[in-house]
């Protein structure tokens, strides 16, 4: 794409004319390639766009033992478990607890 350049670190910097002007197009790439660009105003770097999926990443990383939940989810199958299915599990397992 023209009036882009990327940094020593291999992010997309464009200018902020380029990123008025190609507003829509830069919202679809950042979403396709998911990359963040910078938009910099007379050479020095103003701000960054990113993908939703990218912000809510960085704006609350998952903590590892949710990472770990999720790795063992996956692998006894229970990661396909519908709402519903989870729910009925729930309740059957606090049926054949003691009550106190």
């Amino acid at each position: 794409m023209a009036n882009t350049r990327l940094s020593k670190n291999g992010t997309i910097v464009i200018s902020a004319l380029h990123a008025r002007a190609n507003f829509g197009k830069l919202l679809r790439r950042v979403d396709d390639e998911r990359r963040s660009l910078i938009i910099e105003k007379r050479g020095t770097p103003k701000a960054v766009l990113l993908s939703i999926r990218d912000y809510v990443r960085l704006a609350s990383p998952e903590p590892d033992v949710l990472k770990a939940i999720g790795r063992e989810s996956e692998k006894n199958g229970a990661s396909t478990l519908s709402s519903r299915q989870i729910d009925r599990i729930i309740k059957i397992t606090r049926s054949q607890k003691p009550k106190r």
